[in-house]
């Protein structure tokens, strides 16, 4: 695809320019165009209304004998979408606008009659004030007395907008003040609450220190040698409930007859275990009986 875009063209070492005939075109030729309509319009043949920005093909030529300090004047052909009726219309650098020139008139627009009825009154007002001195000098009076009006308005905008700014940063601050008030009493009545459960779990738990059962035989190792041995830390304090006064009770009567006695005892001696006898049978449940020589079972 790069190859087709190449722009380089070849010139041969022999190459004049001056050689080459120049191209003659008439003085005021047309060229074809593509536009938009510059304002809305409405075809004087048959009605149909042109909106702004409509696009055309139009024919482009310079307008002999008319310029603006020098500048150009173009003038443009269009033809209606309904009728084909030609319509001209051609530029305006004085007003930097377009003039409908011919086959459409311009739809009214009340912004150019307002922009035209004020460049009327400035032009009356100035050439009114050459001739008139008195009235020139009541002309600046009123102008001054309307840009000290505006000024003091000014003023008093700024003045209310400066004090509505100090009264919203006052009421922030007080709603500030009470916020951070009303976190602190919550959290002070919080802390308050946590005190008294603390306190109420230390007048009934208690925590009380566990001392190690002994071993049941001579000789063995206590329950902490036997921790130590195998890498764990026994618990050393056990939480127990009490009665709600500062007397503590003693560990060995909060615990039950039978491990107290476990606990008191050198050794432990498992009952023996009876054997069952059964009449005429062994162990299995096979009962022998003797006949003759040998032996049956049964």
């Amino acid at each position: 695809m790069s190859e087709r875009k190449v722009l380089n063209k070849y010139f041969p070492p022999d190459f004049d320019p001056e050689l080459i005939p120049r191209r003659k075109q008439p003085k005021n030729s047309q060229q074809v165009v593509r536009l938009m309509a510059p304002f809305s319009m409405r075809c004087n043949t048959c009605g149909e209304y042109i909106y702004k920005g409509k696009k055309f093909n139009a024919r482009k030529e310079t307008v002999e004998g008319e310029d603006y300090y020098g500048i150009k004047i173009f003038r443009f052909y269009i033809k209606c979408t309904l009728c084909s009726a030609e319509i001209t219309f051609k530029t305006d650098p004085k007003n930097t606008d377009y003039i409908a020139e011919h086959g459409a008139s311009r739809n009214f627009e009340p912004w150019r009659e307002e922009r035209a009825v004020e460049e009327e009154d400035r032009l009356a007002k100035l050439e009114e004030e050459e001739n008139n001195p008195m009235k020139a000098l009541e002309n600046r009076t009123t102008d001054s007395k309307r840009e000290m009006e505006i000024l003091d308005a000014l003023q008093d905008l700024r003045a209310r907008n400066a004090r509505n700014e100090r009264v919203g940063q006052s009421v922030d601050l007080l709603a500030r003040i009470a916020a951070e008030d009303l976190e602190n009493e919550e959290d002070a009545e919080k802390k308050h609450f946590e005190e008294e459960d603390e306190k109420l779990v230390r007048e009934v738990f208690s925590k009380v220190p566990m001392p190690f059962a002994s071993s049941s035989t001579s000789g063995s190792m206590t329950s902490p040698d036997r921790a130590e041995s195998s890498g764990s830390t026994p618990p050393a304090v056990l939480t127990v409930k009490r009665k709600a006064d500062d007397v503590e009770p003693a560990l060995h009567t909060l615990l039950p007859e039978a491990t107290r006695a476990l606990i008191a005892s050198k050794s432990i001696v498992l009952p023996a275990t009876k054997k069952k006898r059964i009449d005429g049978k062994n162990s299995l449940g096979i009962k022998v009986v003797k006949k003759g020589k040998g032996k049956v079972a049964v």
